[in-house]
């Protein structure tokens, strides 16, 4: 605990925070993985066609699922061993002491605050394709899918894990019928109709080059962004220890699925230079059919599962920096229902804010910024936990073990390069936006951490462990 000062406060104070003990088991914390993710299917993905091409994107999609898949693997071990709220927070708190575990938890902070905004984008373009409403400026879209979900968050998480449940089934169920309506039109030439560039390594299959492949990576993160927030959802959920690595597991094989049927389909039926461009791309892809329409408005439901799985997971990630001390005490204090109000409140009016700006491609870039650092710390923070301490009690353990995280590792540095490479102005937006919280964190937060909150208590039993040895 060196460098910071730390205070223990009253029962009391704990009392007002206190989440829903075992709301969820190992199938709802499965659909939650799904939800978090199910809008990158639907739309985001398709702009890292325009970086790489189809060849480009795939090749990268290739590399960020085994990442993603190493990354669960990890994940899972860690969830295990410190089932809490904190989830990518707790488990660098307990490895890289105040400060990694501050910066993990704030970089994964940064990605759930700016990714409903990005979602939100896509949503106002979905209703205003259906003419739903008459409405034909998003910022209503948007204002009413923040207070309508932020709404039935603070209703309780039993509820709402209940409606995501069910909204994301009708997710799934849209992509199938997608597929099936896809595979009719499918052309191999349409892969491939992007006109091809002078970039070294440039082909018909990855018209920008060998540096397409690398460009297309954020892209393809959108696949699978934020499924890491399933360990949120471990003080909610029934004996965590066993049902998170599941159900977060079982989420990362439906999406292992979802990635390459939508990735194949969209661009062969579509094109590759259309769809690159698309606001709503399986929808285009499909042209004028009835099941055109049909995945349009299912098409929602995926985009709504997402944003509404990630309020979720922005409340608890904040909820949790905030009981310990780390952020301002007030955002972590909890309703009659068990629900953070002002830890889904406050980042909800950020980025609804955010939201307004409309640029959906940006917000994304911001998204995966956030994610990428978090899984640079989250896998330094396995390994150095499988190092340290090899007697700690891990009910589930990563198969490969510190090779299986290091390759992750590796592949989440090169990512976060990536963010900028694509898209310089949003990477450095959310690096001074993540100095802030850390000269925040360095000038007052450190001297005022909650002893006996869990992520600290966690921390101070490793700290008594070692003395013993």
């Amino acid at each position: 605990m060196s460098g910071v000062g730390t205070h223990r406060e009253s029962d009391a104070y704990l009392q007002k925070r206190q989440l829903k003990k075992g709301s969820a088991g190992w199938i709802l914390l499965a659909g939650l993985g799904v939800s978090y993710v199910v809008s990158g299917d639907y739309s985001g993905w398709n702009f890292g066609l325009a970086e790489g091409g189809f060849g480009g994107l795939a090749i990268a999609a290739v590399v960020i699922a085994a990442m993603y898949l190493a990354l669960v693997l990890g994940m899972a071990e860690l969830s295990s061993a410190l089932p809490a709220a904190g989830g990518g927070y707790t488990f660098a708190r307990r490895a890289l002491g105040p400060w990694g575990g501050f910066a993990t938890g704030t970089a994964i902070l940064i990605e759930y605050a700016i990714a409903p905004a990005a979602i939100a984008t896509f949503i106002g373009a979905y209703v205003e394709s259906l003419g739903l409403f008459g409405i034909t400026d998003g910022w209503w879209v948007y204002l009413a899918a923040y207070a309508i979900f932020i709404g039935i968050h603070l209703s309780g998480v039993g509820e709402a894990l209940k409606v995501m449940f069910v909204i994301t089934g009708i997710a799934l169920v849209g992509l199938i019928v997608f597929a099936v309506a896809a595979v009719g039109q499918f052309d191999t030439a349409n892969l491939t109709d992007i006109a091809v560039t002078d970039a070294a390594g440039a082909s018909p299959l990855l018209p920008f080059g060998l540096l397409g492949v690398w460009a297309a990576i954020p892209f393809a993160i959108w696949f699978f962004l934020a499924i890491e927030g399933v360990p949120l959802a471990a003080e909610e959920a029934d004996q965590p220890e066993r049902n998170v690595p599941r159900g977060i597991i079982a989420a990362m094989a439906v999406l292992l699925v979802t990635c390459v049927a939508v990735l194949v389909l969209t661009t062969g039926a579509g094109g590759a230079a259309a769809m690159s461009e698309s606001g709503n791309p399986l929808v285009e892809a499909l042209g004028d059919s009835v099941w055109a329409k049909v995945v349009n408005y299912i098409g929602l439901a995926g985009l709504i599962a997402s944003f509404f799985s990630i309020i979720y997971a922005y409340s608890r990630q904040l909820f949790a920096l905030s009981r310990a001390g780390y952020l301002p005490t007030v955002l972590s204090v909890t309703n009659s229902r068990k629900a953070p109000t002002l830890a889904l409140i406050v980042p909800g009016a950020i980025g609804f804010a955010l939201s307004l700006t409309g640029q959906g491609a940006l917000l994304l870039n911001m998204a995966v910024f956030g994610a990428a650092l978090s899984y640079v710390l989250m896998m330094v923070s396995h390994i150095v936990l499988r190092r340290r301490e090899p007697d700690m009690a891990r009910p589930y353990r990563t198969p490969g073990g510190v090779a299986t995280t290091g390759f992750a590792l590796v592949v989440a540095v090169l990512a976060v390069i990536a963010t900028f490479l694509v898209d310089h102005v949003a990477a450095l937006c959310c690096l001074g936006v993540f100095a802030a919280f850390m000269a925040y964190f360095g000038l007052y937060s450190r001297h005022h951490l909650v002893a006996n909150s869990p992520d600290e208590e966690f921390a101070a039993l490793a700290a008594a462990e070692d003395e013993l040895r």
